[in-house]
């Protein structure tokens, strides 16, 4: 007959003959790995036995870190090895910070501002606006001898910037751009227009008393065989286009004019009475 295997017992078996009291945690160290085993109860109040497996590295860290992993444990954690201890310590994933700016590179604009400074060496890096000295414009010792047109005289002005003075400048005591009216171009103009207009008052004749039927062919009619006519204006209504009452005729010849006003005036037109007179000048 073949001899029966041996069976072996569980280590649950072997628990309980022991007692019942679970056997303490193991740890072993194979080359870079460490195997721990520990024992305890389910929901179901059964023995479990639990084998976790670590992968031992090595890593560099900074002298801060290295230090601190010296300290001695206190509190529920004084007893307990090297390490952190899943009842009291969860490792979470390493977490990464990307600074968008560094340090080294905003001292290092710096750097390359004082270095340009540097570099320009015995140039002048401020110009004043009034003299071209190496100063600032506030600080100007000249600002108060300033000329009427904004300029400093030669004696008196400092040297200037980017070279010698060639001595071929030179500033017109009270200069100013201020130019008259009567010198600008198209003066003339003007004073033609002035003078023609006040000459086409001295031959213009204001008629009122109108009939609202006026028309400027029958006002043309009526002052035609005094003269010839420069220009005609009758006042009208600018909705229903009648005539407002009024009129100006300008002759081409004050007698012309004079002997219009000395005809027409009182004289009866469209069964109205004329009052004509010489027309008076606008203010303005």
């Amino acid at each position: 007959m073949p001899v029966a295997e041996e069976v072996k017992s569980s280590w649950a078996d072997e628990v309980e003959l022991e007692g019942g009291s679970l056997p303490p945690p193991t740890e072993v160290l194979d080359n870079s790995l460490k195997v721990i085993t520990e024992y305890s109860y389910n929901e179901d109040d059964k023995k479990t036995k639990i084998v976790r497996t670590y992968k031992i590295e090595k890593r560099v860290v900074s002298k801060s870190i290295a230090l601190r992993k010296t300290w001695k444990k206190f509190g529920e954690s004084a007893n307990d090895k090297p390490g952190p201890n899943p009842a009291t310590t969860i490792v979470a994933e390493d977490v990464y910070m990307q600074y968008i700016t560094s340090k080294e590179e905003d001292n290092k604009q710096e750097d390359e501002g004082l270095d340009k400074l540097k570099a320009l060496g015995d140039k002048n890096v401020v110009k004043c606006r009034t003299c071209s000295g190496d100063h600032w414009t506030s600080k100007c010792p000249w600002k108060d001898t300033m000329l009427a047109g904004g300029k400093v005289p030669d004696d008196k002005k400092g040297p200037a910037v980017g070279g010698p003075s060639t001595g071929t400048e030179t500033s017109k005591p009270g200069g100013s751009k201020y130019i008259p009216p009567s010198m600008r171009e198209g003066a003339a103009k003007r004073t033609d227009n002035l003078s023609m207009a006040r000459r086409d008052d001295a031959t213009a004749i204001r008629i009122t008393n109108l009939s609202e039927s006026t028309t400027e062919t029958d006002l043309e009619d009526l002052v035609k065989p005094f003269g010839p006519i420069q220009k005609l204006y009758l006042a009208k209504d600018k909705q229903a286009g009648y005539c407002k009452g009024f009129a100006y005729i300008h002759f081409k010849f004050r007698n012309d004019a004079a002997k219009a006003i000395a005809m027409l005036n009182g004289h009866g037109y469209d069964h109205l009475i004329l009052t004509v007179d010489w027309s008076k000048p606008h203010p303005n």
